[in-house]
C-alpha cells in the first residue's frame, strides 16, 4: 500500500504535505506514530524532510486547520516556513487564490495571503517575551527575558527569550556560523530552564534594516532556513533597539522580510516552492 505525500521547500527547509483527502477515510488525525513520523522524515531511510505538514481539516474558529510534527515525531505549535508551504498547497489545489484565509495551528490562528507574485504574506501573531507565555524558568515573578545569562560548554552567552507561538532563544553575537550553532544548538534546546525546549538562534545584526542568523530548531536540528525564527530574532534585534520596523533576515537558505508592528505583531513575507510528489511504500515502515 502505498501514501501519496505532496513536498515542497521554504528557502531549503523542506515539508512533506500529507492531505487527509488523499487517504481512505480522510481519518481526522495523522494515521502514523511518531516513530513512523521519524522514519517517513529520515533521509536514508524514508522520504526525507524537515516535518510532515498535516491538512486542511475542518477547525472551529478558522477556514483551515494545520498539524506540523517534526523529523523527530513531535509536534510543533507553529511553523512560517510550513505556513508558506501549506498556503501555496491551499493554492495549488485551488481552495484559496489571492485572497486572505485563515489557518488554525496548536499556536495559534494566523492569516495568510499568496500574492499575485508568488511570494506568501503570513501574519504570524504577536510575539511575546514574557517568562510564562515562552515559558522560561523560573517563571516568578513574571518578567521579560532579556540579556539574561547562560553557560553552555564552559562558555557564557547573553541571550533573550521569546514566543509567537512557540518557543525561541536569541544569542546576540558579534559573529555567528553553523559550526557554533551545532554546537551549542542542542544543549541549550534542552537546558532545563526551557520546558518545552526551545529554538535557538543565532544572531548577527548587520545595519538597522538587515540580520544575519544560524538556527538550531527544536525537534529538527540545523536548519537553512525558518519563518518562526526569523520572526524571533528580529523582534528580539527590535526589542534591544538595533533595528528598525522592517527588517531583512539573512539565513543560509535565502532571506526572509519580517514587518514588526508596535505591539510586536509579526508580518512574514517568503516564498515556498513545489518539489513534486511522492509516493511512499508502507514496507519502508517495517
Amino acid at each position: 500500500m502505498e501514501v501519496l505525500f505532496h513536498k515542497y521547500h521554504a528557502l531549503g527547509n523542506d515539508y512533506l504535505v500529507l492531505d487527509p483527502s488523499d487517504l481512505t477515510g480522510t481519518p481526522r488525525s495523522i494515521p502514523f506514530t511518531a516513530a513512523q513520523i521519524e522514519r517517513i522524515c529520515h533521509r536514508n531511510f524514508g522520504l526525507g524532510s524537515d516535518g510532515i505538514l498535516w491538512g486542511p481539516f475542518p477547525v472551529e474558529g478558522a477556514e483551515y486547520g494545520l498539524s506540523i510534527f517534526n523529523p523527530d515525531g513531535g509536534e510543533a505549535e507553529k511553523s512560517g516556513n510550513g505556513l508558506r508551504i501549506f498556503s501555496r498547497y491551499l493554492h495549488d489545489i485551488g481552495c484559496v487564490e489571492n485572497e486572505t484565509f485563515s489557518v488554525w495551528t496548536k499556536g495559534g490562528i494566523v492569516k495568510s495571503r499568496v500574492r499575485d507574485d508568488g511570494l506568501i504574506v503570513v501574519d504570524m501573531g504577536r510575539v511575546s517575551f514574557a517568562s510564562d507565555r515562552i515559558p522560561v524558568l523560573p517563571v516568578a515573578p513574571v518578567h521579560e527575558v532579556l540579556n539574561e545569562k547562560i553557560a553552555v560548554n564552559g562558555r557564557e552567552f547573553s541571550f533573550c527569550a521569546a514566543t509567537i507561538g512557540n518557543p525561541h532563544c536569541v544569542l546576540p553575537l558579534e559573529e555567528i556560523s553553523e559550526a557554533l550553532a551545532r554546537e551549542i544548538g542542542p544543549v541549550i534546546e534542552h537546558d532545563a530552564r526551557f520546558p518545552n525546549r526551545t529554538n535557538v538562534q543565532l544572531l548577527k545584526v548587520l545595519d538597522r534594516k538587515n540580520i544575519e542568523i544560524q538556527i538550531w530548531e527544536r525537534g529538527a536540528g540545523y536548519t537553512l532556513a525558518s519563518g518562526s525564527s526569523s520572526s524571533a530574532a528580529a523582534s528580539v534585534a527590535r526589542k534591544l533597539g538595533l533595528v528598525d520596523s522592517s527588517v531583512t533576515v539573512h539565513m543560509p537558505g535565502g532571506i526572509l522580510h519580517i514587518d514588526i508592528a508596535e505591539d510586536y505583531a509579526i508580518r512574514m513575507t517568503g516564498p515556498a516552492t513545489r518539489v513534486g510528489d511522492m509516493k511512499l511504500d508502507y514496507e519502508a515502515l517495517a
